[in-house]
């Protein structure tokens, strides 16, 4: 792998981060690339969300892309040149800081644009998606010789009718707003420009309850999607998150808050 070209470290930086209350907006910042991936971003962007896990006040992330691409993948010119798409000092979190890097928090996919190869498998990675309704999205990796390696031939089949999700991945070919919608692909679609905009609507109703909670529901949901609700195995590890937060202060602060009509004062404890 080669290091930071002079483009990179003299450019604006790869990554832009913002709090907005308790979500954390990550926008990948390369514009002219179309937000390709590099390592320089991939690190970034692995960075941005190891800070967002670790903080306390942090409750929600929303990633998203600057200009008119969320991301268009690997950047080839890199990766010709003998670039990764890694980051140098954490590969264990693969491609774009992000493939297999385990976030505990909510994360959300904002497409404001084209979403393609490992852009789009940057989406499948988040917990949510919402897209412009100009959106693209696409795994054209075959046509390139290579396959959808970062996650999409994992993921897609979790989150797409299996026939759905072998035309995209077989073909190459890509699929409008709409489509990615009705595919389930995406939770919502903005009107074009407000993609951001809707999924921090989203993004702030889930800050709005109870961090712990929400925190175990992802765990729970992932750790048991493919469990057998006939399966102790399955009950074991849903009783096990229960027996937490059912003796948390934020379970009795939910209750006494519901009880007193007012609004709750999460602790996180």
């Amino acid at each position: 792998m080669t290091g930071p070209t002079a483009t990179d470290t003299t450019a604006a930086p790869p990554v832009l981060v913002e709090r907005q209350g308790h979500v954390t907006v990550i926008t990948l910042n390369r514009p002219r690339a179309l937000n390709a991936v590099n390592g320089v971003l991939a690190h970034a962007l692995g960075e941005a969300l190891a800070s967002f896990d670790a903080a306390d006040d942090e409750r929600v992330a929303v990633i998203t892309g600057t200009g008119r691409a969320f991301c268009v993948g690997m950047d080839l010119k890199a990766f010709t040149a003998g670039e990764s798409a890694e980051s140098a000092e954490h590969p264990e979190w693969g491609f774009g800081g992000f493939a297999k890097h385990v976030i505990g928090k909510p994360v959300i996919a904002a497409v404001n644009g084209f979403a393609f190869g490992g852009g789009a498998e940057l989406m499948l990675a988040c917990d949510l998606a919402v897209c412009d309704t100009d959106a693209t999205f696409g795994f054209p990796e075959v046509t390139r010789g290579l396959f959808a390696g970062a996650g999409g031939l994992i993921r897609l089949s979790q989150q797409v009718a299996q026939r759905r999700a072998l035309e995209l991945i077989l073909t190459g070919n890509s699929i409008d707003a709409t489509t990615a919608l009705g595919w389930g692909l995406v939770n919502r679609i903005a009107p074009s420009g407000e993609a951001l905009s809707l999924a921090l609507t989203i993004a702030q109703r889930i800050a709005q309850n109870a961090p712990l909670a929400v925190a175990a529901s992802k765990r729970i949901f992932f750790a048991t999607r493919h469990g057998d609700p006939a399966d102790s195995g399955t009950w074991m590890e849903n009783d096990r998150e229960l027996e937490s937060i059912f003796t948390s202060l934020d379970a009795k602060e939910g209750s006494l808050a519901f009880a007193q009509k007012r609004e709750a004062n999460w602790v996180g404890r």
